[in-house]
Order: C-alpha cells, then structure tokens, then sequence
C-alpha cells in the first residue's frame, strides 16, 4: 500500500472542484490509471495473433518457392531432380499451355480478318455510294470523240507545199522559145542599146 498512488476528484453542486493526489501530478496519476486499465495488452490474444501470422508466412514462403521453381522447370531448368512422372506430368502442362496459347492465337487472327472485312464492306459501300453520286452529276449524253488535231490534213498540205516551195525553184525567164522551130530559123540580137525589128516566126 505505501507505492500505491492515490488520486481523489470531487465535484461539488455548486461547480467547485476538489482534487488530491498523492504524487506530485495528477495528470501524471490518470495517464497511468488509463494505460493499465484501457491500454494494457492481452498477452493471449496477441501470442495467438503472432503464431497465425508466422504460419501465414510460412505458408506464402512456401507457396513462393514452389511457384519459381515451377517456373524454373518450365524454362527447362532444374530438371535433375525430377522423377519420371513428374516429367510427364511437366511435360503434359506444357501440351496444354502450348494448346492455349495457339488457340488465343487463332481467336487473336480470326478478330483481326473479321475487322478487315468489316472495313472492306464498309469501303465497298462508301465506293458505291460514290459511284452513284458521280453517275447523278455526270451528263446523260454519250461522250462525243475528240480530235485531237482537226487541221491535221491542212497542216499536212500546208507542210507539203512549204517542202515544195523548197524543193522546186522558179524557172528564170529565158530570152527566146525554142517551140516547134529549127535552130537555124532564131536570130539573136546582138547587144546593145538598139532594139531589133526581128519578130520571131510563132509571133507573126
């Protein structure tokens, strides 16, 4: 009884207080009071809570392990220790992880080839659509043909007479005819400034 703390509180009616305490604080006095009677743990509850939580552990560690091993023999590692049933047991898990895979695979594909008919009918559509709407604008009568050089025949003339004029020289004017006359017949004036009164024979 000398360690014990004591600690006393009096309300009175007419709203006085009175307090004793035996220690020197008796705030110091409350907060001891309220940590033994309110926060006190139970050494029961919290063994058992500590020994679930360590199985708990022990079970994810363990289920942890298994897991990267599993995966280990899957890439093909760690095989030595493995009995033959296990083997065919590993090796029937991957039959059928291989099985899933090409069928998410096929499914995956098949998608893919069903939205690229999708969106081939939808531009077959939009072609036709658009086919009708240029047959509505364009003009019902038939297209007539174009030349394209209606003055061809012209400019081949036109090119053939430009060669000729090319080709073919001008004659110079001779001075006399030799039509139909011997050669003995023609008299040739002599130069000078006088003119002949010869005529020639087809003249007269």
């Amino acid at each position: 009884l000398c360690d014990a703390e004591v600690a006393l509180i009096v309300f009175s009616n007419r709203g006085k207080l009175y307090e004793f305490c035996s220690s020197s604080s008796m705030l110091k006095t409350l907060e001891r009071y309220q940590k033994c009677n309110y926060g006190a743990p139970d050494t029961t509850v919290s063994t058992r809570e500590m020994q679930s939580s360590q199985q708990e552990y022990l079970k994810l560690k363990a289920r942890v392990e298994a897991l990267q091993r599993s995966q280990r023999n899957f890439l093909g590692e760690d095989l030595g220790p493995l009995s033959g049933k296990e083997l065919e047991q590993l090796e029937r898990q991957l039959d059928m992880s291989l099985k899933q895979i090409r069928s998410t695979r096929t499914q995956y594909m098949l998608d893919q080839l069903t939205d690229l008919q999708r969106r081939e009918q939808m531009l077959c559509e939009t072609n036709k659509a658009l086919k009708r709407r240029l047959d509505e604008v364009t003009p019902a009568n038939p297209h007539q043909g174009w030349d394209p050089n209606p003055h061809g025949v012209s400019y081949g003339r036109q090119a053939a007479q430009q060669q000729g004029d090319g080709f073919f020289h001008p004659l110079e004017c001779e001075p006399t005819l030799q039509i139909g006359y011997q050669h003995d017949q023609i008299t040739i004036a002599a130069p000078g400034p006088s003119v002949s009164n010869y005529m020639p024979g087809w003249l007269a």
